[in-house]
Protein backbone atom coordinates (compact mmCIF):
# COMPACT_ATOMS: atom_id res chain seq x y z
CA UNK A 1 0.00 0.00 0.00
CA UNK A 2 1.07 3.54 -0.96
CA UNK A 3 0.80 6.91 0.59
CA UNK A 4 -1.39 7.77 -2.54
CA UNK A 5 -3.60 4.43 -1.96
CA UNK A 6 -4.53 6.17 1.53
CA UNK A 7 -5.05 9.43 0.29
CA UNK A 8 -7.45 8.17 -2.31
CA UNK A 9 -9.34 6.17 0.52
CA UNK A 10 -9.60 9.55 2.42
CA UNK A 11 -11.15 11.16 -0.65
CA UNK A 12 -13.36 8.52 -0.91
CA UNK A 13 -14.68 8.87 2.63
CA UNK A 14 -14.72 12.33 2.51
CA UNK A 15 -16.42 12.42 -0.94
CA UNK A 16 -19.21 9.90 0.19
CA UNK A 17 -19.70 11.57 3.84
CA UNK A 18 -19.87 15.06 2.33
CA UNK A 19 -22.19 13.83 -0.44
CA UNK A 20 -24.91 11.92 2.21
CA UNK A 21 -24.14 15.36 5.06
CA UNK A 22 -25.53 17.02 2.00
CA UNK A 23 -28.65 15.24 1.48
CA UNK A 24 -30.02 16.44 5.00
CA UNK A 25 -30.31 19.79 3.63
CA UNK A 26 -32.96 18.14 1.24
CA UNK A 27 -36.72 18.02 2.54
CA UNK A 28 -37.57 14.79 2.51
CA UNK A 29 -34.37 13.47 4.29
CA UNK A 30 -34.16 13.06 7.97
CA UNK A 31 -31.69 11.52 10.86
CA UNK A 32 -34.27 8.36 11.77
CA UNK A 33 -34.59 7.31 8.55
CA UNK A 34 -30.64 7.10 7.78
CA UNK A 35 -30.81 4.97 11.06
CA UNK A 36 -33.45 2.96 9.68
CA UNK A 37 -31.50 1.72 6.76
CA UNK A 38 -32.91 4.08 3.92
CA UNK A 39 -30.89 6.13 2.39
CA UNK A 40 -31.39 9.21 0.69
CA UNK A 41 -32.56 8.72 -3.21
CA UNK A 42 -29.58 8.67 -5.19
CA UNK A 43 -27.00 10.42 -6.59
CA UNK A 44 -25.94 12.34 -3.99
CA UNK A 45 -24.08 15.66 -5.63
CA UNK A 46 -20.85 15.90 -3.56
CA UNK A 47 -20.38 20.08 -2.83
CA UNK A 48 -17.58 22.40 -2.52
CA UNK A 49 -15.55 20.17 -0.15
CA UNK A 50 -15.12 17.32 -2.16
CA UNK A 51 -14.34 19.65 -5.48
CA UNK A 52 -11.26 21.43 -3.40
CA UNK A 53 -10.32 17.76 -2.22
CA UNK A 54 -10.02 16.67 -5.82
CA UNK A 55 -7.20 19.40 -6.51
CA UNK A 56 -5.35 19.07 -3.40
CA UNK A 57 -5.05 15.15 -4.36
CA UNK A 58 -4.14 15.87 -8.22
CA UNK A 59 -1.77 17.86 -6.51
CA UNK A 60 -0.51 15.53 -4.35
CA UNK A 61 -0.22 12.84 -7.23
CA UNK A 62 1.59 14.83 -9.43
CA UNK A 63 4.22 16.75 -7.51
CA UNK A 64 3.87 15.08 -3.98
CA UNK A 65 3.86 18.09 -1.99
CA UNK A 66 1.75 21.26 -2.00
CA UNK A 67 3.08 24.34 -4.29
CA UNK A 68 0.89 27.39 -3.16
CA UNK A 69 0.79 28.74 -6.34
CA UNK A 70 0.17 26.10 -8.27
CA UNK A 71 -2.50 24.78 -5.81
CA UNK A 72 -4.61 28.29 -6.37
CA UNK A 73 -4.66 28.00 -9.92
CA UNK A 74 -6.44 24.56 -9.43
CA UNK A 75 -8.95 25.86 -7.41
CA UNK A 76 -9.58 28.19 -9.33
CA UNK A 77 -9.89 27.02 -12.37
CA UNK A 78 -12.14 23.67 -11.13
CA UNK A 79 -14.35 26.23 -8.97
CA UNK A 80 -17.90 25.82 -9.44
CA UNK A 81 -20.24 27.78 -7.80
CA UNK A 82 -23.32 26.07 -7.54
CA UNK A 83 -21.44 23.29 -5.72
CA UNK A 84 -22.07 25.17 -2.55
CA UNK A 85 -19.10 27.72 -1.95
CA UNK A 86 -19.91 30.37 0.93
CA UNK A 87 -19.83 33.72 -0.73
CA UNK A 88 -16.20 34.90 0.60
CA UNK A 89 -14.77 31.85 -1.73
CA UNK A 90 -16.99 32.44 -4.48
CA UNK A 91 -15.26 36.00 -4.26
CA UNK A 92 -12.09 35.29 -3.88
CA UNK A 93 -11.73 32.20 -6.13
CA UNK A 94 -13.20 34.53 -8.91
CA UNK A 95 -10.34 36.86 -7.83
CA UNK A 96 -7.90 34.62 -8.51
CA UNK A 97 -8.97 33.59 -11.77
CA UNK A 98 -9.25 37.04 -12.86
CA UNK A 99 -5.20 36.93 -12.21
CA UNK A 100 -5.31 38.20 -8.76
CA UNK A 101 -2.42 36.50 -6.64
CA UNK A 102 -4.26 34.28 -3.74
CA UNK A 103 -1.50 35.97 -1.15
CA UNK A 104 -3.47 39.50 -1.76
CA UNK A 105 -6.35 37.86 -2.65
CA UNK A 106 -7.09 35.69 0.85
CA UNK A 107 -4.97 38.80 3.31
CA UNK A 108 -8.38 40.68 1.85
CA UNK A 109 -10.96 38.68 2.61
CA UNK A 110 -13.43 39.67 5.72
CA UNK A 111 -12.50 43.71 5.62
CA UNK A 112 -8.42 42.15 5.73
CA UNK A 113 -8.92 39.69 8.74
CA UNK A 114 -8.75 36.65 6.31
CA UNK A 115 -11.29 34.08 6.69
CA UNK A 116 -11.86 31.67 9.33
CA UNK A 117 -13.77 29.44 8.15
CA UNK A 118 -13.81 25.75 8.20
CA UNK A 119 -13.14 25.56 4.34
CA UNK A 120 -9.33 24.64 5.02
CA UNK A 121 -10.11 22.30 7.08
CA UNK A 122 -13.27 20.60 4.93
CA UNK A 123 -11.15 19.78 2.25
CA UNK A 124 -7.38 18.36 3.51
CA UNK A 125 -7.95 15.07 5.16
CA UNK A 126 -6.38 13.16 2.21
CA UNK A 127 -3.53 15.24 2.23
CA UNK A 128 -2.89 14.24 5.88
CA UNK A 129 -3.48 10.55 5.05
CA UNK A 130 -0.78 10.79 2.16
CA UNK A 131 1.80 12.08 5.03
CA UNK A 132 0.41 9.27 7.66
CA UNK A 133 3.53 8.68 9.75
CA UNK A 134 5.01 11.91 9.50
CA UNK A 135 2.45 14.04 11.15
CA UNK A 136 4.87 17.23 11.54
CA UNK A 137 4.46 17.20 7.82
CA UNK A 138 1.32 16.70 7.31
CA UNK A 139 0.74 19.67 9.38
CA UNK A 140 2.96 21.82 7.16
CA UNK A 141 1.62 21.08 4.37
CA UNK A 142 -1.93 21.49 5.67
CA UNK A 143 -0.87 24.99 6.53
CA UNK A 144 0.45 25.68 3.07
CA UNK A 145 -3.17 24.17 1.45
CA UNK A 146 -4.74 26.88 3.67
CA UNK A 147 -3.05 29.60 3.26
CA UNK A 148 -4.20 29.75 -0.36
CA UNK A 149 -7.58 30.80 0.22
CA UNK A 150 -7.56 31.39 4.29
CA UNK A 151 -5.21 33.92 5.87
CA UNK A 152 -6.61 33.94 9.34
CA UNK A 153 -5.18 31.28 11.88
CA UNK A 154 -8.06 29.86 13.27
CA UNK A 155 -8.59 28.43 9.84
CA UNK A 156 -5.44 27.66 9.05
CA UNK A 157 -4.61 25.79 12.31
CA UNK A 158 -8.05 23.74 11.76
CA UNK A 159 -6.64 22.40 8.93
CA UNK A 160 -3.67 21.47 10.40
CA UNK A 161 -5.60 19.82 13.37
CA UNK A 162 -7.48 17.29 10.71
CA UNK A 163 -4.59 16.98 8.46
CA UNK A 164 -2.58 15.35 11.42
CA UNK A 165 -5.65 13.14 12.68
CA UNK A 166 -5.79 11.94 9.28
CA UNK A 167 -1.81 11.09 9.17
CA UNK A 168 -2.40 9.28 12.86
CA UNK A 169 -5.57 7.36 11.72
CA UNK A 170 -3.38 6.29 8.17
CA UNK A 171 -0.26 5.00 10.25
CA UNK A 172 -2.37 3.06 12.25
CA UNK A 173 -4.03 1.87 9.90
CA UNK A 174 -0.55 0.29 8.06
CA UNK A 175 0.62 -0.23 11.67
CA UNK A 176 -2.81 -2.64 12.21
CA UNK A 177 -3.06 -0.30 15.72
CA UNK A 178 -6.44 1.09 16.64
CA UNK A 179 -5.45 4.49 18.56
CA UNK A 180 -7.41 5.57 21.06
CA UNK A 181 -9.19 8.35 20.96
CA UNK A 182 -7.49 10.66 23.47
CA UNK A 183 -4.44 9.61 22.28
CA UNK A 184 -5.40 10.45 18.67
CA UNK A 185 -6.49 13.85 19.74
CA UNK A 186 -3.42 14.58 22.17
CA UNK A 187 -1.21 13.53 19.05
CA UNK A 188 -3.55 16.55 17.50
CA UNK A 189 -3.34 18.88 20.07
CA UNK A 190 0.80 18.33 20.04
CA UNK A 191 0.87 19.99 16.99
CA UNK A 192 -1.20 23.04 17.50
CA UNK A 193 -0.66 26.50 19.79
CA UNK A 194 -3.12 28.32 21.54
CA UNK A 195 -6.10 29.47 20.17
CA UNK A 196 -9.79 28.99 19.41
CA UNK A 197 -9.15 25.53 17.71
CA UNK A 198 -6.84 24.38 20.72
CA UNK A 199 -8.96 25.22 22.94
CA UNK A 200 -11.98 23.55 21.43
CA UNK A 201 -9.92 20.28 21.22
CA UNK A 202 -9.23 20.12 24.30
CA UNK A 203 -12.62 20.24 25.19
CA UNK A 204 -13.56 17.54 22.96
CA UNK A 205 -10.83 15.47 24.63
CA UNK A 206 -12.45 16.09 27.72
CA UNK A 207 -15.86 15.01 26.25
CA UNK A 208 -15.30 11.86 24.93
CA UNK A 209 -17.80 9.51 26.24
CA UNK A 210 -20.49 12.02 26.02
CA UNK A 211 -23.64 11.85 24.01
CA UNK A 212 -23.77 13.21 20.39
CA UNK A 213 -26.14 16.01 21.84
CA UNK A 214 -23.87 16.80 24.18
CA UNK A 215 -20.75 17.25 22.33
CA UNK A 216 -22.43 19.43 19.64
CA UNK A 217 -23.85 21.42 22.32
CA UNK A 218 -20.72 22.35 23.65
CA UNK A 219 -18.32 22.20 20.68
CA UNK A 220 -20.54 23.65 17.80
CA UNK A 221 -21.61 21.75 14.91
CA UNK A 222 -20.45 24.07 12.31
CA UNK A 223 -23.36 26.39 12.21
CA UNK A 224 -21.35 29.21 12.21
CA UNK A 225 -19.32 27.76 9.23
CA UNK A 226 -16.01 28.59 10.99
CA UNK A 227 -13.21 26.42 11.91
CA UNK A 228 -13.25 27.05 15.45
CA UNK A 229 -16.87 25.99 16.12
CA UNK A 230 -16.47 22.68 13.00
CA UNK A 231 -13.52 21.08 14.18
CA UNK A 232 -13.26 20.22 17.51
CA UNK A 233 -16.91 18.36 16.94
CA UNK A 234 -15.41 17.01 14.00
CA UNK A 235 -12.46 15.35 15.54
CA UNK A 236 -14.09 14.35 18.40
CA UNK A 237 -16.66 12.11 16.29
CA UNK A 238 -13.68 10.63 14.53
CA UNK A 239 -12.02 9.82 17.11
CA UNK A 240 -14.66 7.84 18.87
CA UNK A 241 -15.24 6.12 15.87
CA UNK A 242 -12.17 5.71 13.83
CA UNK A 243 -13.14 1.94 13.12
CA UNK A 244 -17.15 2.89 12.14
CA UNK A 245 -17.23 4.83 9.74
CA UNK A 246 -21.17 4.71 8.88
CA UNK A 247 -21.55 5.43 12.70
CA UNK A 248 -19.08 8.66 12.75
CA UNK A 249 -21.14 10.09 9.53
CA UNK A 250 -24.71 9.37 11.70
CA UNK A 251 -23.14 11.32 14.33
CA UNK A 252 -22.40 14.08 12.05
CA UNK A 253 -26.11 13.94 10.52
CA UNK A 254 -27.48 13.80 13.94
CA UNK A 255 -25.29 16.80 15.25
CA UNK A 256 -26.93 19.07 12.32
CA UNK A 257 -25.20 22.34 11.73
CA UNK A 258 -23.25 22.00 8.63
CA UNK A 259 -23.51 18.81 8.21
CA UNK A 260 -21.59 18.11 4.76
CA UNK A 261 -18.63 19.70 6.36
CA UNK A 262 -18.42 17.69 9.84
CA UNK A 263 -18.88 14.77 7.55
CA UNK A 264 -16.59 15.42 4.96
CA UNK A 265 -13.70 16.03 7.69
CA UNK A 266 -15.02 12.91 9.81
CA UNK A 267 -15.29 11.01 6.54
CA UNK A 268 -11.86 11.60 5.49
CA UNK A 269 -10.35 10.74 8.55
CA UNK A 270 -12.25 7.54 9.64
CA UNK A 271 -11.72 6.17 6.12
CA UNK A 272 -7.68 7.24 5.98
CA UNK A 273 -7.84 3.95 8.97
CA UNK A 274 -10.90 1.72 7.60
CA UNK A 275 -10.06 1.66 4.16
CA UNK A 276 -12.37 1.36 1.19
CA UNK A 277 -14.06 -1.38 3.23
CA UNK A 278 -15.21 0.31 6.05
CA UNK A 279 -17.43 2.70 3.67
CA UNK A 280 -20.70 0.70 3.17
CA UNK A 281 -20.82 -0.21 -0.73
CA UNK A 282 -24.09 1.49 -1.20
CA UNK A 283 -23.41 4.57 0.23
CA UNK A 284 -20.40 4.76 -2.61
CA UNK A 285 -22.44 3.63 -5.43
CA UNK A 286 -24.95 6.74 -4.55
CA UNK A 287 -22.54 9.34 -4.35
CA UNK A 288 -22.03 11.30 -7.67
CA UNK A 289 -18.73 9.65 -9.29
CA UNK A 290 -15.82 11.78 -8.60
CA UNK A 291 -14.22 14.60 -11.46
CA UNK A 292 -11.08 12.59 -10.87
CA UNK A 293 -10.26 8.82 -11.63
CA UNK A 294 -6.74 7.44 -9.26
CA UNK A 295 -5.00 4.34 -10.60
CA UNK A 296 -6.84 1.67 -9.38
CA UNK A 297 -10.46 2.90 -9.66
CA UNK A 298 -13.41 1.59 -11.23
CA UNK A 299 -14.88 4.21 -13.89
CA UNK A 300 -17.49 5.34 -10.56
CA UNK A 301 -14.33 6.39 -8.50
CA UNK A 302 -14.86 3.34 -6.24
CA UNK A 303 -11.71 1.84 -4.83
CA UNK A 304 -11.22 -1.99 -6.43
CA UNK A 305 -7.70 -2.52 -4.94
Amino acid sequence: MTMLDLCYDSLDGLSVGDALGAQFFVPGSDFAALVGGRLPKAPWPWTDDTEMACSIVDELREHGGVDQDRLAVRFAARFEPYRGYGGGAVVLLRQIREGMHWREAAAAAFDGQGSMGNGAAMRVAPLGAFHSGDSRAAALEAMRSAEVTHAHPDAVLGAAAVAVAAAEAGWARLTRQRPEPAELLDVVLAHLIDGRVMNGIVRARRLLGVSVAEAAYELGNGSQVLAFDTVPFALWAAATWIEDYPAAICACVEAGGDVDTTAAIVGGIVAAHTGPSGIPATWLEHREPLPILPIGHDDQGNGIR
